[in-house]
């Protein structure tokens, strides 16, 4: 199936996919990344790595595998987070398509060439896939996360089936652009730095014709590795989260109004204030300012074990106040 892909490709000249990937101190895995990215069936690529003025080996790691390769280092003298460093790629890159990755995840080796061939028969759609978690640098702990929004759908239904939970998983390594439609809506937001995916793929995908499902393509997302940005609990990282979900939404919610629009907007809010209380109140705050003119949420505080018992009798708050308190003491 995936070497037919790749057969009808080359008889349409071969477009060249460029994936990007912002790094910083990624010594660990961004060796495992490139590989990932070399061994794909589909060999039209450039690779483009941009170091955001890392300081460890990660440097040297991409100049040995680019040797004689397609693969690229762009290093940035100034550390200006992800965003600013997908956006150098960018502007760097030559391919007709765009995939921006992350630089510890993997991607399955049919990922490009089944996204293409969709990507060739859909120019104005951005293509999705599937994804998955591993732990522990094992790729034998990886499962999928099987999402509702696995298919071929207008944007604005996808959005909703994405959001309908109250979380949209929006890994930059899940998607296909084709270039018009990055032109089209935009560069990264550099003010941004967690879930900055969340904002630019919102205002992406609502410039899209429709979002494609790829049911062949795997971002393998790899989870545990504490020098993320998601893994960021700051002050800092959780405006950036408040930004872009406000920006996102507002957005959404210019295109669609309806009663179901409004009730996901509304979950992401409530999980995003269950997240930062009671540690980010003044957010919190924010938060409840959109909830009140929006349906009431229907997501549920997340917990389980002796949280769970304790949930109905002293309300979502004190308890989350409790969980604080014990992950406190045993750090």
């Amino acid at each position: 199936m995936v070497l037919q892909a790749c057969m009808e490709i080359d008889s349409l000249n071969a477009p060249l996919v460029s994936i990007i990937i912002p790094v910083f101190n990624g010594e660990k895995y961004i060796g495992d990344t490139i590989r990932s990215v070399l061994s794909q069936s589909y060999q039209q690529i450039e690779v483009i790595v941009i170091s955001d003025n890392s300081k460890d080996d990660t440097d040297k790691i991409v100049q040995d595998i680019a040797k004689g390769g397609p693969v690229r280092l762009i290093r940035n003298e100034k550390k200006e987070g992800a965003a600013a460093s997908r956006n150098v790629g960018y502007k760097n890159a030559k391919g007709q398509f765009i995939k921006f990755l992350d630089g510890d995840d993997l991607l399955n080796d049919e990922a490009i060439a089944a996204q293409l061939k969709l990507g060739l028969k859909n120019p104005d759609s951005i293509i999705s896939g599937k994804w998955g978690r591993f732990y522990d640098n094992n790729l034998s702990t990886f499962n999928l996360s099987i999402e509702k929004c696995w298919q071929t759908l207008e944007p604005t239904k996808w959005i909703c089936t994405s959001w309908e939970n109250g979380q949209s998983m929006t890994n930059p390594g899940i998607f296909l652009i084709p270039r018009q439609l990055v032109e089209k809506a935009g560069l990264w937001d550099e003010s941004l730095s967690l879930i900055d995916d969340f904002e630019y793929f919102t205002r992406t995908i609502l410039e899209a014709k429709s979002v494609v499902f790829c049911p062949d393509s795997i971002l393998y997302y790899r989870s545990g590795n504490g020098n993320t940005l998601s893994s960021a609990k700051s002050e800092q990282a959780y405006r950036s989260a408040y930004k872009s979900l406000n920006k996102g939404i507002d957005r959404f919610l210019k295109t669609r109004t309806d009663l179901k629009a409004k009730q996901v907007c509304a979950n992401l809010w409530k999980l995003f204030i269950y997240e930062i209380y009671p540690h980010q109140q003044d957010l919190a705050a924010q938060a409840n300012v959109h909830l009140s003119s929006l349906p009431a949420p229907t997501v549920k505080f997340p917990t389980g074990g002796l949280s769970e018992l304790l949930l109905p009798f002293l309300g979502w708050k004190i308890v989350k106040t409790l969980q604080r308190i014990r992950s406190t003491l045993l750090t």
